[in-house]
């Protein structure tokens, strides 16, 4: 897979290399707001701990055998997910990234996930 095609199939995700890995990032409130704010009764924002949540549970249940491997470094205004192992974060991105496209998986993955 070319960059850019990675680049386009996990837009508005984007992805960063660095010394010793490599990370996986978006921008809080730029995708799936909607999503967010019919939980926001219960104080979700959609920042960037709640996407963490999410990504944990996706984890758990969906790519366990990636747990290990991938770890979440979020902030308030941004989800980050990192890992040692390119390979392994970008399976990881692209399968969420795909569950995120899915309301039906999505909204599975919100009532049994630890939301801020």
């Amino acid at each position: 897979m070319t960059e850019q095609e990675r680049d386009g199939r996990l837009k508005p995700f984007f992805w960063v290399e660095h010394s010793g890995g490599a990370s996986v990032c978006l921008e809080a409130g730029c995708f799936l707001q909607e999503v967010f704010d019919t939980w926001a009764e219960d104080g979700v924002e959609g920042n960037g701990y709640d996407w963490a949540s999410l990504a944990q549970v996706f984890l758990e249940q969906r790519r366990p055998e990636l747990r290990e491997k991938i770890h979440m470094d979020p902030e308030a205004g941004m989800f980050c997910a990192y890992s040692k192992d390119g390979q392994a974060l970008l399976d990881f991105a692209l399968s969420f990234r795909g569950a995120c496209d899915d309301r039906e998986e999505i909204g599975a993955l919100f009532a049994q996930a630890e939301l801020d």
